[in-house]
């Protein structure tokens, strides 16, 4: 493999990765087929583009060529990718649980969204700026009347500082 081909193999690998974060499956699917077709399958790269393109196959609906490629991973020469490649294959051939709908949420498919409004990208700096309205002043307290606040002298007050005073003393007693 040229450098130029390897260029170009990690261009498509990165446009594979991001296409597949932004959820559009069916673009990650073609750019990393193309990844693929640049590197070596039996080196560490080309094992990296395997598993992601698996993982894409899946999650574009064809878990048969995800399945497949996972087999294929199961046997390939670095012992990493091997490994991933049965972890991968064995969720992928697990049974379906059986799960309830208030469980799932459901992820909408972003493959329609247009890529060149602003608004619809994560991170724009284009976004508006929201501010915050400013808060309301609070209104000011009720004058307290002292006419109404029950100025006796209270029992209680005089007990506790008493009770205070006499386990202080004890404590200073007996140390």
């Amino acid at each position: 493999m040229t450098s130029e081909q390897l260029g170009v193999a990690k261009q498509e690998y990165s446009a594979g990765r991001d296409a597949f974060e932004r959820g559009r499956y069916g673009d990650a699917v073609r750019s990393l087929e193309r990844a693929n077709a640049l590197v070596s399958p039996g080196s560490r790269f080309g094992g990296e583009v395997q598993i992601w393109l698996a993982t894409a196959y899946e999650a574009a609906g064809q878990r048969s060529e995800a399945i497949a490629l996972c087999a294929k991973l199961s046997r390939h020469p670095d012992p990493d990718t091997r490994k991933q490649g049965r972890r991968l294959k064995f969720i992928l051939e697990a049974p379906a649980l059986s799960r309830r709908k208030e469980w799932l949420v459901e992820i909408p498919d972003m493959s329609q969204l247009e890529e060149s409004d602003p608004s619809n990208q994560l991170g724009s700096a284009v976004q508006a700026v929201k501010r915050s309205p400013k808060p309301k002043p609070k209104p000011e307290p009720e004058p307290i009347d002292l006419s109404q606040v029950n100025t006796q002298d209270n029992r209680f007050i005089w007990l506790a500082l008493g009770l205070a005073v006499v386990l202080i003393g004890g404590l200073v007693w007996l140390s």
